[in-house]
């Protein structure tokens, strides 16, 4: 029996939450996107709370499309801006399933030129 691609991403996120955890010293910055939109939270696992988020759909980046890589640069800049002001340096990446590619890598290096540290 095939399975559909969002049946494997799935598989290849469980798989990679068993190693991943965030911590209050280390959240975890959890990816998710869409053909249209990018977005991602930073997570402290332990309390179940979300420290900081980011959207392309919020009104903060009206104009920029998460569709494309510099829309995923624009999502990570603004995220890294918000987790400064949390007080937070270091934190573990969870590309969700997705693969290291594309939008998510460029969401990465943006979020490493902000000034967090993975």
């Amino acid at each position: 029996m095939s399975r559909t691609t969002r049946e494997l991403r799935l598989r290849r996120h469980k798989r990679l939450r068993q190693r991943l955890s965030g911590t209050p010293e280390r959240p975890r910055v959890a990816v998710s996107r869409t053909n249209k939109h990018i977005s991602a939270q930073i997570i402290d696992d332990v309390a179940g709370r979300t420290l900081a988020s980011a959207s392309s759909v919020e009104t903060a980046l009206k104009g920029a499309t998460g569709g494309n890589v510099e829309g995923a640069k624009a999502v990570a800049t603004l995220l890294a801006t918000r987790a400064k002001e949390a007080h937070i340096v270091a934190v573990v990446f969870d590309r969700g399933g997705f693969d290291y590619h594309g939008r998510v890598a460029a969401f990465a290096d943006a979020l490493r030129a902000g000034g967090l540290e993975f």
